[in-house]
């Protein structure tokens, strides 16, 4: 098993780019599963600045197949050259691929170092593959991992302990282009997802009083019922839009906001504030050279974003270090879980075969249970080493000579060393006399379970 993952991010690329990537990231993940690559799982991670895929594939020797099999479909979902998506995604793999995605969770790869919302964009990640179908077990885990590195970096370090996220450092903005206070503003939000909802929840912190959310979708209506504010529909948006003194924009549903739109002119006594938290632009980029009218991007925000704490920002990577360090070596470990296990049946077998000839002789009497006892405990005694020394060997890289070695040791066949071996050694089991008692009807001795 190889963790392999592709990465597109406003770290490495333009977000007019990412944003193109992104489209029909939804499709992505259950077309590889469909199609005939060796791929287990897949999971994309699609937020406002990176779009990231995650695949688990079968071996070392797959990942080029498992790569081209997701840049082919990236690039039919996105309507985009094969070429141009293989220079845009950036490939990751194992323990770079781990550390990234506990990076990225931890929010040490944002364009706001330390924001908040990407931990719980990558939980929604892999709720939504696990819904889809998606999520193999090791990607579970990656990122079930990546959540719990998120909450040790948040409770154990000052990183983002100022709450700062890209909407607060927008709004920051906003503010920094209008005097008046926040009570004093009409504020039309258009989108109703996570990004939406923290809009929502920060301005009703900074006190906000008239807030309206439009959506394309319809769904307006049940978003305003927990969060406050007034549903917009189609009718009512226009008038809302020459109220409002700020716009902010969280849907990427590519209907743009446009100047005719606005229809602003010169007698505003105050400016119009566009916040565009939408990778795929919910306001015309232009729209700004009008007199009166500020647009806030994305762009604008990476760049206004402050820096954290040199200390704070070391104590974080020092903890997605540790984690990654456990998390890659415990992937290692259960590289060798074939060869452990065929071992194991194998011993066992060996043991239940000695222990039907010591029925077959005495029966199920106390003697024959005192045997069996003792044996048990020698026969587990016996595979402590092989097993510790197994995963020691495993989490070096060298689970194939272990399997190897007990292959030759024992005539033992490994299988694939992606599942578990399910056929023992076959052995010759002496037949019982008829008056002897076989060993499933004798009384259970709670001693030898386990």
């Amino acid at each position: 098993m190889v963790l392999v993952s592709l990465v597109a991010s406003h770290s490495n690329l333009d977000l007019e780019t990412v944003a193109r990537l992104s489209e029909g990231a939804s499709q992505v993940a259950s077309r590889v599963l469909e199609a005939d690559v060796p791929v287990k799982g897949a999971v994309v991670l699609s937020t406002c600045n990176r779009y990231e895929i995650y695949v688990e594939a079968e071996s070392a020797q797959d990942v080029h197949t498992a790569r081209d099999a997701v840049v082919s479909h990236v690039a039919d979902a996105a309507g985009l050259d094969i070429e141009d998506v293989t220079k845009a995604l950036q490939t990751k793999i194992d323990d770079d691929a781990v550390a990234h995605l506990f990076s990225v969770g931890a929010g040490l790869d944002s364009a706001v170092i330390g924001e908040r919302e990407i931990a719980g964009q990558v939980r929604r990640a892999l709720i939504e593959a696990q819904q889809g179908g998606t999520a193999s077990g090791s990607l579970v885990r990656l990122f079930q991992t990546a959540s719990r590195t998120a909450k040790d970096v948040g409770t154990k370090t000052s990183l983002g302990s100022r709450g700062l996220s890209i909407v607060s450092v927008a709004l920051d903005l906003a503010a920094d282009l209008d005097s008046r206070t926040w009570a004093e503003k009409n504020v039309v939000v258009f989108g109703t997802g996570a990004y939406a909802g923290a809009t929502m929840a920060l301005l009703k912190e900074l006190g906000v009083k008239n807030v309206s959310v439009y959506s394309q979708t319809g769904r307006a209506e049940t978003f305003v019922e927990t969060r406050g504010g007034v549903a917009l529909d189609a009718m009512s948006l226009g008038p809302a839009l020459l109220n409002a003194d700020v716009l902010v924009g969280c849907s990427g549903g590519g209907q743009q906001i446009s100047a005719a739109d606005l229809s602003v002119d010169g007698n505003r006594a105050h400016p119009l504030v566009l916040v565009d938290l939408a990778l795929t632009h919910d306001f015309d980029p232009n729209i700004d050279e009008l007199d009166g009218v500020h647009l806030i991007s994305l762009e604008s925000v990476r760049m206004a974003a402050p820096t954290e704490t040199a200390d704070a920002v070391r104590a974080a990577r020092r903890i997605v270090e540790v984690a990654t360090s456990e998390f890659t070596t415990s992937l290692k470990e259960r590289s060798a879980d074939s060869a452990i296990v065929a071992l194991r049946k194998h011993t066992m077998s060996v043991l239940d075969e000695e222990m039907n000839k010591v029925r077959a002789q005495h029966g199920c009497t106390a003697a024959a249970e005192e045997v069996e006892f003792a044996m048990r405990r020698m026969v587990k005694q016996l595979l402590h080493v092989p097993t510790v020394r197994g995963r020691e060997l495993a989490a070096q890289g060298r689970a194939d000579e272990y399997a190897k070695a007990i292959e030759t040791l024992y005539g033992i066949t490994v299988e694939d060393k992606r599942a578990e071996a399910t056929t023992p050694v076959a052995t010759e089991v002496a037949p019982a006399s008829p008056v002897d008692t076989p060993a499933a009807e004798c009384p259970v001795d709670h001693r030898l379970i386990g």
